[in-house]
């Protein structure tokens, strides 16, 4: 589930793809810049993360002792430091329902050129998809 805070702006068209007055957010972006699935006035990290993360917790249907993997990803102009702070919200929203978060990841790996904004990524582990995810990778944006 993605938000921007602006709106990127495709290199062939030469303007944003949507716009944004200062006080919104799009709420359920698309990763290559399509527009969201509604507005909402701008909000503190936590409430915005919230949003983020409670539609997709619900979906999944988590439980107490679920293990995931979170990942906060950002759409190109948002900081690092941004993106933990989301992470830090959604870590302890997830450990209040009793969920454990086993492995995560933070940083810009899928962007979406300029756009100020993140998305978050919840993944249900069992063992097969933890040793997968913990196999060594050796790509231009991972290694481990």
């Amino acid at each position: 589930m993605g938000v921007a805070l602006t709106a990127c702006t495709v290199p062939h068209v030469g303007r944003p793809s949507f716009d944004l007055a200062d006080d919104e957010i799009e709420i359920g972006i698309g990763i290559h810049g399509e527009p969201g699935r509604h507005r909402r006035p701008m909000g503190t990290a936590d409430e915005i993360t919230d949003q983020l993360l409670d539609p997709v917790a619900e979906d999944l249907d988590l439980a107490q002792g679920d293990e995931v993997l979170l990942f906060v990803n950002g759409m190109g102009g948002t900081p690092e430091s941004e993106l933990y702070v989301v992470y830090r919200r959604a870590r302890a929203s997830l450990e209040a329902r009793g969920v454990t978060v086993t492995r995560s990841l933070v940083g810009s790996y899928v962007t979406s050129l300029e756009m100020a904004g993140a998305s978050l990524t919840v993944l249900r582990l069992d063992d097969e998809l933890t040793s997968l995810w913990d196999a060594p990778v050796h790509t231009a944006a991972l290694r481990w």
